[in-house]
């Protein structure tokens, strides 16, 4: 008989504040989004504190007051954990650490964390060790607060070297060890991608959690691992998908998030190569999520800082068997309509009919909702740029309803 699991969720509490650029709204969304990264990783989120400040104080990111009532409530409540929703510099950690006495991270840390347990090749886990070691490295002071008074003394003077100072010497070394074993890897990647030929090139991208994995399950009847957590894909997958007898190459990469550290940007670089080298994004998209408008922006910025923002790319609305408009009451006259009260009918005749009909599609991965139509707009697009590519082919490749017909 099987042992039921009991897996133990760390107790914590999450931070947030309210400022001139992040109204309490903001702040709820982010929070939310705090708390699913924290579940992932494996916390259980207890409580939410946030305070109204105009700028987070330099020294305790927070007010004293505030800071005084969290640490009432961690004591109180035995929490393990603090989490901040911004990213905290070497000095707040170090202080905030000091009067709370227990563990404190920011969101880069967690995400870092979350993309550590993810990592299964070796690839993946060299890429985030490299991520997590200049993270560390201007963090170090703060956890050598028991080397603060140096002895002095007989034998003890003269040209040593402090442990702080050896250890950072030991994370410089490493990170410039990981560097050089990723340009290794970079260079075995690149020659992998180039031995596939003037094959079509599709990279599915998008926030993270959106289905691409589930999308990319079902367009290549692969079983790439699926889950309803934050960052389940961390390594690329690349699969050759037929349609209608045209080959092409198909990518599902790393989800992306707001507010992504600036060290997994550059340590993914690579991984994100597969969209540099695309000839076609499908831009995935959870329509059922409130905030999905600001996803769609926060990928756009990553693809920009990537120069891959002038890609041809199809915008593809998944999960609109999850999407639920709010209603307003005939009899309500004063809740006036916003973006959450649009139907799927309405939200098609917004800014989305601007991106152009051919390139808008609405989906359903896991139902196969709309999936004929799916099929024959990536048909579409693979076939117009292959045969650009390879005029002589034309013929191989009739339109989509002549290959439907023939069959």
């Amino acid at each position: 008989m099987l042992e039921k699991e009991n897996i133990n969720f760390e107790r914590t509490v999450i931070v947030g504040i309210i400022t001139q650029n992040q109204n309490e709204e903001k702040l709820t969304e982010y929070l939310d989004e705090l708390e699913f990264l924290t579940f992932t990783a494996g916390g259980e989120v207890i409580k939410r504190f946030s305070q109204k400040l105009e700028r987070p104080n330099p020294k305790t990111f927070l007010g004293t007051g505030k800071m005084d009532e969290i640490s009432l409530y961690i004591k109180e409540m035995s929490i393990s954990t603090v989490i901040f929703d911004d990213e905290l510099s070497p000095s707040q950690q170090k202080n905030i650490s000091k009067i709370l006495d227990c563990k404190v991270l920011d969101r880069t840390n967690l995400i870092l964390d979350i993309f550590a347990q993810r990592a299964e090749t070796s690839y993946a886990r060299t890429q985030v060790e490299l991520a997590q070691c200049q993270y560390l490295l201007p963090r170090l002071s703060g956890m050598w607060t028991h080397l603060e008074r140096q002895k002095g003394g007989i034998g003890l003077r003269g040209p040593g070297e402090t442990e702080i100072e050896t250890d950072r010497r030991i994370v410089r070394d490493r990170i410039a060890l990981l560097k050089e074993k990723i340009k290794t890897i970079d260079k075995q990647m690149s020659v992998q991608r180039g031995n596939r030929g003037a094959m079509v090139r599709v990279a599915l991208v998008g926030y993270t959690n959106v289905g691409k994995s589930t999308l990319m399950n079902v367009i290549s009847k692969s079983e790439v691992f699926v889950e309803n957590k934050l960052f389940a894909t961390l390594d690329t997958t690349v699969r050759k998908v037929v349609i209608k007898n045209l080959p092409f190459l198909l990518s599902d990469t790393v989800g992306f998030i707001r507010k992504l550290p600036t060290q997994l940007v550059d340590s993914f670089k690579s991984t994100l190569d597969e969209v540099r080298e695309a000839d076609l994004l499908l831009h995935v998209v959870d329509i059922s999520h409130p905030d999905f408008e600001e996803h769609i922006t926060s990928v756009n910025q990553i693809l920009l800082d990537i120069k891959s923002n002038d890609k041809p790319t199809i915008m593809v609305f998944n999960k609109i068997d999850a999407y639920k408009n709010e209603v307003i009451d005939e009899d309500d006259l004063i809740t006036e309509k916003t973006s959450k009260h649009y139907t799927l009918d309405e939200w098609k005749a917004t800014w989305m009919s601007n991106v152009g009909e051919k390139n808008t599609l609405f989906i359903s991965a896991t139902n196969k909702e709309n999936f004929e139509e799916f099929r024959e707009k990536i048909y579409e697009s693979v076939r117009q740029i292959h045969i650009t590519r390879f005029p002589y082919n034309k013929f191989l490749y009739p339109d989509y309803k002549d290959a439907v017909e023939k069959e």
